[in-house]
């Protein structure tokens, strides 16, 4: 087999990625075609598009999505891995590989801590590190039981939205995101959100505490995204979307695991129609993403873990993982459990100050609790220890050093948007 070499990409090379890219997932329209470019064109300078080529020829390619994640209300840097693409006539060869392989360290060169992505098959993304983590759920309902949502007259004041308000936009998201402790939401840069806006075909509406994008679909309302940070923001928001319920007979509707509009109908059926499609997280810096993440204000957690990263050799050792007061922290140890070095820039609560002594007490082997990297990404996104140990995917440790990690990262990891 001829040598794949992985590029950047170039405005020339957009024609052919564009082929692909059909002949992967289908015809686009002419106009969706125009807003890909328009989107595509400025990641191409900053190093966010790759290609393989076999000689002159581009044969797969891969995308990273300049996003910040919030994990238990604080935000961080992820790359969102998209447009993952092989030749037809070249699947088989290991392109699909090289390419991932390509963009896990493409997300480290461009300061990302964390990369999802939504996968169209599990084994090529799981050999790279990333594993299944959360869900993105949507539901359908009646316009109808949506209309009847609104509160009292005068409550919320809703305005049109468009390009000019994403500044608005971004610290709203931030602001109910941060305050409900959320986990697995996403936010895009202002250039991709400018962009989403100046689309003719979707409705924005404003408020302080939320916003809804929402278009007609085949006679329906489709909502692209609605967060709402009040009881008042969601029921005004929601029966703006059923308020086209003389016409449209159904909504669909990506909704939160626990989203508060379930709660607000009037009406709920046994039989509610919910659809999940999985997305998949890779931690790209281990201390990093540990560093920037929420943990649970009351929840204090100090043990030990071992990372095997083949691909990102930096994550890979023993670590002393501490969490206290809502923060935590990742620290290097030698198998002995003995501190390597000391953790850069102060990190606030129970786990401040010098912790570059030895641990007390004997440290054997079996007090490590060891996993591969993908593992440490879905127990980062909440999945149980349990279940990854079953899976043969978590061992070595005790269960009160399981109980304490699930302590430290229990979520519903979800997201609203999908790309």
């Amino acid at each position: 087999m001829p040598v794949v070499e992985i590029r950047d990409l170039a405005a020339g090379d957009l024609d052919a990625v564009l082929d692909i890219r059909t002949r992967a997932f289908g015809p686009i329209s002419p106009g969706d075609a125009e807003t890909w470019r328009a989107l595509v064109t400025p990641m191409l300078a900053e190093g966010r598009y790759l290609g393989a080529f076999d000689g002159p020829r581009l044969i797969g390619t891969a995308r990273v999505n300049p996003n910040v994640q919030w994990w238990h209300g604080r935000p961080m840097s992820m790359g969102g891995v998209a447009s993952v693409t092989v030749a037809p006539e070249d699947r088989g060869r290991g392109v699909g590989r090289a390419v991932m392989r390509a963009t896990v360290d493409r997300c480290a060169d461009l300061g990302h801590v964390v990369s999802a992505l939504f996968p169209a098959t599990s084994p090529l993304y799981r050999s790279v590190g990333y594993e299944h983590a959360g869900a993105h759920t949507t539901m359908t309902l009646p316009a109808e039981q949506l209309r009847t949502l609104a509160g009292p007259s005068g409550g919320v004041k809703l305005r049109r939205m468009g390009p000019d308000d994403v500044p608005e936009l971004i610290a709203l998201l931030g602001r109910v995101y941060g305050s409900t402790r959320a986990s697995g939401p996403l936010c895009w840069d202002e250039r991709s959100w400018r962009l989403w806006l100046d689309d003719d075909d979707d409705f924005c509406y404003l408020a302080d505490d939320g916003f809804v994008i929402y278009r007609w679909s085949d006679g329906d309302i489709e909502v692209d995204n609605l967060v709402a940070g009040s009881e008042a923001t969601a029921r005004a928001l929601w029966s703006l979307v059923g308020s086209a319920s003389s016409i449209a007979r159904h909504v669909y509707a990506p909704v939160e695991p626990g989203d508060p509009m379930l709660w607000l109908l009037r009406e709920r059926s046994s039989k509610e129609h919910l659809r999940q499609s999985r997305w998949m997280l890779r931690l790209i810096d281990a201390p990093g993403a540990v560093e920037r993440r929420g943990f649970p204000a009351g929840v204090s957690v100090d043990t030990l873990i071992e990372i095997d990263d083949p691909q990102r050799s930096a994550n890979t050792g023993t670590w002393r993982l501490r969490v206290g007061s809502g923060s935590g922290a990742l620290t290097p140890a030698d198998a002995t459990g003995n501190i390597a070095r000391g953790i850069t820039g102060d990190i606030t609560g129970d786990i401040t100050g010098d912790i570059t002594g030895d641990i007390t007490g004997d440290i054997t082997g079996d007090d490590v609790t060891r996993l591969p990297i993908g593992a440490l990404s879905a127990l980062f996104a909440g999945v149980p220890a349990a279940t990854l140990r079953r899976a043969g995917r978590l061992t070595g440790g005790s269960p009160d050093a399981d109980e304490a990690l699930d302590s430290a990262f229990r979520c519903d990891a979800y997201m609203i948007d999908s790309f």
